[in-house]
């Protein structure tokens, strides 16, 4: 199973006889792989722990991110449209210049993220907590 960059195709990260994408990332991140500009399109990663993970620019649309925790991630310009982050703990996540467009964020932590210009159009914030978190000139 590999994991390919969004724009040159280059792998990223490889490993065999891994079970899952959440698995693959998991050991990536305990590797310390840069996954900035991955292509991890509708991956499921619901509960994976990402955590201070790199994925700015990261290709995420459609992804299922449920419940998974996001705490302190740099997703600067990640691509998140479509992606399902109910319950997900983006507690002072990088997001500035994401794109949001229609995602689902019920019962997200967002509190402290940078959301600046960030795009959240149509984006489901339903009992979203977003104390503190910076929507400057953010799209909503």
């Amino acid at each position: 199973m590999k994991i390919l960059n969004r724009d040159t195709q280059e792998v990223i990260f490889e490993r065999n006889k891994v079970g899952s994408i959440g698995e693959l990332i998991k050991l990536a991140i305990i590797e310390k792989v840069n996954l900035s500009g991955a292509n991890l399109q509708g991956a499921d990663l619901q509960g994976a722990d990402l955590q201070d993970a790199d994925l700015s620019g990261a290709y995420l649309q459609g992804a299922n991110l449920i419940t998974a925790d996001l705490q302190d991630a740099y997703l600067k310009d990640a691509y998140l449209q479509d992606a399902d982050l109910r319950g997900v703990d983006l507690r002072g996540a990088y997001l500035q210049g994401a794109n949001l467009q229609d995602a689902d964020l019920q019962d997200a932590d967002l509190q402290g993220a940078n959301l600046i210009n960030a795009d959240l159009q149509d984006a489901d914030l339903q009992d979203a907590d977003l104390q503190d978190a910076d929507l400057q000139d953010a799209y909503l």
